[in-house]
């Protein structure tokens, strides 16, 4: 009986010491891993429709944003940016917190000079409520200390007016999404 506990002893102890290395090989991938692309899934708030993906994707240039949404009202503009928090549990959006702001900027367009990290602009809605947009955003990063990744993305209601502090009176938040790693594929 205490050869049969020792045995199954040092098998646990051997198989707990195996765990462990793989783990923390598995921590150091992660912490050196490279991120090239996150995606957004948005999903409308209480008593609205918007809907659509955001993929963001490393580029030497900047961070590629690519926007395909629905729902909007036809021909519109909506405010679109990064909010602090990847938290959209309110019904109303306001989990996700302020716009991401990680250098103390004031509100500015996303060609600003001076300008928070999270301020995309404005999404132009078509005729039938679809809006698409594609461009480069420099100030955006994947990876480091101002990282986008977990952080929160909102479409808004109205459009930002790219001046007004702190949010460029873009109204109440249409949709809400989190930015996560998206599947390499």
């Amino acid at each position: 009986m205490t050869k049969l506990f020792i045995s199954t002893f040092t098998a646990l102890l051997i198989f707990a010491s195996c765990t462990q290395v793989e783990q923390e090989e598995m921590d150091m991938d992660y912490e050196t891993q490279s991120i090239d692309q996150a995606v957004v899934v948005m999903h409308a708030t209480e008593g609205n429709s918007v809907e659509g993906t955001v993929v963001f994707t490393q580029t030497d240039e900047g961070v590629r944003v690519e926007a395909d949404i629905s729902g909007l009202e036809a021909e519109s503009m909506h405010g679109f940016h990064i909010h602090q928090y990847g938290d959209c549990r309110a019904d109303d959006g306001t989990s996700a917190g302020g716009h991401f702001n990680p250098e103390d900027m004031e509100h500015g367009g996303p060609d600003d000079e001076m300008r928070h990290v999270g301020d995309l602009g404005n999404l132009q809605s078509d005729a039938d409520g679809n809006a698409t947009s594609d461009f480069v955003d420099s100030k955006l990063q994947l990876s480091g200390m101002t990282s986008i990744l977990g952080r929160g993305v909102i479409i808004h209601a109205g459009e930002d007016d790219l001046e007004s502090q702190p949010t460029g009176a873009a109204g109440s938040r249409l949709a809400c999404g989190v930015v996560g790693v998206a599947n390499p594929q």
